[in-house]
Parts: structure tokens; sequence; C-alpha cells
């Protein structure tokens, strides 16, 4: 299933691994791991945020993408079932059959 990962940092820890190096490794190990379809990196509410758009293959997936981003940048998680355009079209050729 196509979903969007979004990963608020918190700014302290963010800044903190900044510093020490550990935050390009940290995106770069996770993009590696996910191999996502899009990445965007932007701010929302004052926080550094990832958009990443990939597909998981199995809800098991979930702990091993987001401890490291609880556990390295206190961040907060979401994950959200997304569609792209073949998608959108492909489901509502299905309605009213």
């Amino acid at each position: 299933m196509r979903v969007l990962l979004k990963a608020s940092m918190d700014t302290e820890k963010a800044n903190e691994a900044i510093r020490n190096g550990t935050l390009t490794k940290l995106i770069q190990e996770s993009m590696e791991q996910i191999k996502p379809e899009a990445a965007y990196f932007t701010t929302d509410h004052g926080k550094r945020t990832a958009y990443v758009v990939f597909d998981m293959q199995d809800s098991w997936q979930m702990p091993v993408i987001s401890e490291p981003f609880f556990l390295q940048l206190d961040a907060e998680i979401s994950y959200t079932p997304v569609m792209n355009m073949e998608d959108v079209q492909k489901g509502l050729s299905q309605l009213g059959r």
C-alpha cells in the first residue's frame, strides 16, 4: 500500500543531530531502507519535517521505519494511506459496478 510518512522532528534533538553529524546519516539510511517514490523536506508548525511517499508491504514495517526517528529525533510520526492519479482512476472506475 502506498503511504505518506510524516516525520516532524523535535527542534533541539534535530539541532543536536545536525551538530554531531547523525541527522544526515539517519535520513540517508532511512531512505535506503524505505526506497521512497518521493521524499520532501520542509518545516511544519516550526519543526523540521519530512514527507515520504513509499510502498509499505506490511504493517510490521512501521516500527522498523519509525523507531530511529522516535529514538534519535523525538519525532512525531504519522502514516496516511495515499493514492496517485492512477490509483484514483482505478478506484473511481469500480464505482457503480
